[in-house]
This record gives structure tokens, sequence and C-alpha cells, in this order.
């Protein structure tokens, strides 16, 4: 098993492939955490409730690794997506599989590089952070499937699913993953909104009044979805029919609250994003994420006007704009007029 990142995802479920005993060898551009993921005195540090799992493993540098493998899984960040690929190809073998488990719809840049055949699609929702060189702090498990872009059941699928077993237990196949990374783009434009201002997940879901905020914002995505023709997948609390046109404001309420308890039992308060604005002073995903979805709702003549604002204003805090609440009362103020 190759593991192509290894961050929060690729670390987590390669800790949990390595505890169970099978054989892993980790890739990743951090030349940092690659030293400490191999490092006998340090090694792959998975903290959570329960404990903390510790075991050096082998871990290169794009530019280190040698050798083939048919099984690879691919989860670096969606805007590094075409660039890891290209670095993986050569270390694919020709009858082998990069399973992407990833946010956003990278599926399709997988499949351009290496072929439909190659790729599987995946889909995770789960909470960790990396927090220092080879340490990972684990927050709560969520939903993780795999499939097959053209939704057939096929012996790999099964093959990649029982691997993500050993990681989470209730890993399933599914025959329709695009039903559950448009779940996810619905699911997690919420959490980009908690990412423009200081509020952790659980406290800014819990705010009443944000609410017409999140049926605009996920209520644009699902709309989207529709058009292009996928019926976006419910899990962990989100419910895509409460946010399609004609739902009422008691459905959104719901799956609103429904996401606030899941996210509750975590130890992850704040987002990803959040921590990609606040503490590592980086550029996001948003791009990679909506960008595709942006210009889906072009093509199909789709107005996603408060997701464009969202966007801008994630790009704005990028370049150096405050990150604050505030930011979430102006984008609200924005649905009302």
């Amino acid at each position: 098993m190759l593991i192509w990142g290894a961050g929060a995802v690729g670390g987590s479920i390669g800790a949990a492939l390595v505890r169970s005993g099978h054989s892993v060898t980790f890739v990743d551009l951090d030349r940092a955490h690659v030293a400490a993921l191999r490092d006998p005195d340090h090694g792959l540090v998975v903290q959570d409730e329960s404990g903390t799992f510790r075991s050096p493993v082998r871990a290169f540098t794009p530019d280190e690794v040698e050798g083939a493998w048919s099984q690879v899984l691919l989860c670096v960040k969606a805007q590094h997506t075409d660039a890891a690929v290209r670095a993986a190809e050569p270390h694919l073998t020709s009858d082998g599989w990069i399973a992407s488990l990833q946010n956003g719809l990278t599926e399709q840049l997988v499949a351009e590089v290496v072929g439909d055949q190659r790729t599987l699609g995946g889909f995770v929702n789960f909470g960790a952070d990396v927090i220092a060189p080879g340490i990972i702090r684990f927050g709560a498990h969520g939903a993780v499937r795999v499939g097959e872009l053209d939704g057939a059941m096929t012996d790999r699928v099964h093959e990649a699913a029982d691997l993500l077993r050993a990681f989470d237990p209730a890993a399933g196949v599914t025959s329709d993953i695009a039903s559950y990374l448009w779940g996810k783009l619905g699911y997690a434009v919420l959490l980009y909104a908690q990412a423009t201002g200081r509020l952790g997940i659980v406290d800014c879901l819990d705010r009443a009044d944000l609410l017409p905020l999140w049926q605009a914002l996920a209520g644009e995505i699902m709309r989207v979805a529709k058009a292009e023709g996928v019926m976006p997948q419910a899990f962990n609390g989100f419910d895509p029919a409460a946010f399609l046109p004609g739902a009422n404001a008691n459905a959104a309420r719901t799956s609103v609250a429904a996401m606030a308890d899941f996210n509750r039992g975590s130890s992850k308060t704040h987002s990803g994003v959040w921590r990609d604005l606040a503490v590592h002073k980086r550029r996001t995903e948003v791009e990679a994420h909506y960008g595709p979805v942006l210009a889906a709702a072009a093509r199909h003549g789709i107005t996603c006007s408060t997701l464009d604002r969202l966007v801008a204003t994630i790009h704005a805090i990028e370049d150096g704009a405050a990150q604050e609440d505030a930011n979430l009362d102006r984008l609200l103020e924005a649905v009302h007029v």
C-alpha cells in the first residue's frame, strides 16, 4: 500500500493500516514531516481520546521514493491533485488503482492522468489535524465510502473497502460515489463559512440566526448538483433534501442541529479550513473545491451569489483580511439583500 500525502487523512488511515499489519509506504512533500515519520525515536504519532499510537514508518519525499505499487491512496489537498498524481503515476502498476480520498471533485483529475480503469472514487468525513511534524491529533470517525466512477461493483472496490475497514469498520462501498462527493460539498460549505470567523464548528452551527445563511449556501450547492443529475447523499447529520428548492426552514434547522450534534462528539473543534487560515497562514482548498461548482452553475445558468461571496471572503482572509465573526454577519446580511 502506497499512501501519497501523509497528513491528517493519509496519516490517520495509514496508522490504522500499519497497526493492522499491512505494509505501508508514505510519501509527502513536507521534509520535516517525512523525517519525523521515519525517525526511530519519533515515528508516526496519532493521538486520540483512547491513547497514542506511535511507530516509525517507511516515508519518503516524492523525489526519493522508488518502486511500484498496485494500491495507492491519494490523500493530498485538492489543489495539489494534478501534480501529485503525475508524480505518483510512475509508481502505479499497470493493473493497479489509485483511490482519491480527498474532498472536492478530484476523481476526474486523477482519471485524466492514470485513466478511468485505474481510478477509484473515495469519500471520507472524519476529524483530524497535523499538529507538529509526525504528530496527528484524531478527533472522531465519520462516514467513509469508496466506489467505481461508473458505479460498478467490482472486486477491487470491495478490496479497497476491506482495506479501509482497518481504519473504520463501518467503511463501505457505494454505486454512486458522486452523491457522496456532492453531499460533502454541501456539508463543507458550512465549514468554510465557519472558517471566516473565530467560533468553533459547534458554536457556529448552534447560532440560530445563521440558519438563512446555511440554507442559502447549501441550497446553492444542492441546486447545482441537481442540475448535474446528482442527488447528494445524506451523512453525519447533513440532509441534502433539507436544502433543496422548496424545502422548509424546519427541515434545514433539524439538519444543522444534527450536524452540530455529530461534531459535538469530536475533539476537533475547528475545521481544517479554519486551521489553514488561522494557524498555518496558507491558501485553502476553496478554489479547488468550489471553482468546479461555480463553473457547473454557470453552464446551467444558476446564480450562486452567496457562494461567490463566501469564496471572495476566504480569498480576502488568505490575503490578510481579518478572520472575524463579523464576516459571518456580513454574509448573512447579504442573503437578505
